[in-house]
């Protein structure tokens, strides 16, 4: 019962993430990365802290009394997470919803269960138990519907010519969305390393009373501030460059508009990691394999909103079977992990 009810805190995760860009089609007349930017200092220093505050006792006692080593690199990591998700951000711009998030998170997968696992020496696991083998078949078809979810992406692409394309993606660059994409997923997965560097963190937080479902959300203060320094350099760089310093108080009927729309994106964005800590306190002994849950289930959904923004609307039904091969693949990538967990 505990490793289903990890698996839907994992789904919930994977379903805010997967729906936080949703919100950037209704935007007007700002850049990206004025959109970029206010949802980030949402997700990354607002929230955390808040969510930090509502359900631990004390969250600065909790960090000040947390070994020195373990705070700088889970905001070293949460600086080359941030680097990851800006890259995974122009992923999505440049690719749209569901191809992006399905190259990027990807392989953002296959790196951040895995290292974690060689890191805790928990590799051995994965093929000397029933249990393991069982979640190592998961891993393994997650990666077919991974392969699926971009083989289809990549038909869409052979399909559609370039006015089609900017039809749902505004901004469609199969080259540029590719390779941010790819490098985007790599470094995106240092989440799960600062995660498990902030171990001695999650230790801290229960002993100071923290509920067992909450021990892992003071990380995310330093993570998410580590993220947000990398962005931050950057879109003032962009910003700079592009002039776009302005859009933050242009007089404009869509300026209130927009403000809501980066704070709803914010709160979705931070609300992953959030039902992300709560899903993995559940998964006992394969935590690590929470990393490839968490993916699989942002890959569907995103998936799922890309049919709904109508991205897959020129293509032919044999690039639609590949899409809905991949996901019914995730889907049952997420069920396999979920019943090794349970044994």
């Amino acid at each position: 019962m505990e490793q289903l009810l990890g698996i839907v805190l994992h789904a919930i995760g994977g379903f805010s993430s997967a729906s936080f860009y949703v919100p950037y089609n209704k935007v007007k007349g700002w850049a990206w990365e004025t959109y970029w930017i206010t949802l980030g200092f949402v997700a990354w220093m607002i929230m955390p802290i808040i969510g930090g505050w509502l359900t631990t006792p004390d969250i600065f006692a909790i960090l000040k009394n947390s070994p020195g080593s373990s705070l700088n690199m889970t905001y070293i990591f949460g600086a080359l997470w941030g680097f990851g998700g800006l890259l995974s951000g122009l992923g999505l711009r440049y690719l749209g919803l569901s191809l992006g998030q399905s190259i990027s998170l990807g392989v953002c997968a296959i790196v951040g269960t895995l290292v974690p696992a060689v890191l805790d020496d928990k590799m051995d696991m994965l093929v000397s138990s029933r249990s393991g083998n069982i979640i190592l078949l998961g891993l393994l078809v997650c990666l077919v519907g991974i392969f699926c979810c971009g083989y289809a992406g990549a038909l869409k692409e052979s399909l559609l010519t370039e006015s089609e394309k900017k039809e749902s993606v505004k901004e469609f660059s199969a080259m540029k969305g590719t390779i941010a994409a790819v490098f985007g997923g790599i470094m995106s997965a240092c989440m799960a390393l600062a995660i498990h560097y902030g171990g001695p963190i999650s230790v801290e937080a229960l002993r100071a009373g923290t509920s067992d479902v909450f021990v892992n959300t003071p990380i995310f203060i330093l993570a998410m501030a580590g993220g947000f320094t990398t962005n931050f350099i950057y879109v003032m760089i962009l910003s700079a460059r592009n002039k776009s310093f302005s859009d933050f108080t242009q007089r404009s009927p869509f300026l209130t508009r927009n403000y809501l729309l980066a704070l709803l994106s914010g709160l979705m964005w931070y609300g992953q990691f959030f039902f992300y800590g709560m899903g993995s306190t559940k998964m006992g002994d394969y935590d690590f394999a929470s990393w490839s849950l968490h993916m699989s289930s942002i890959i569907i959904f995103s998936n799922l909103w890309g049919l709904w923004l109508k991205e897959w609307t020129h293509v032919n039904n044999r690039t639609r079977i590949w899409l809905w091969a991949g996901i019914i693949l995730l889907i049952g990538s997420v069920l396999l992990i979920g019943i090794g967990n349970s044994m």
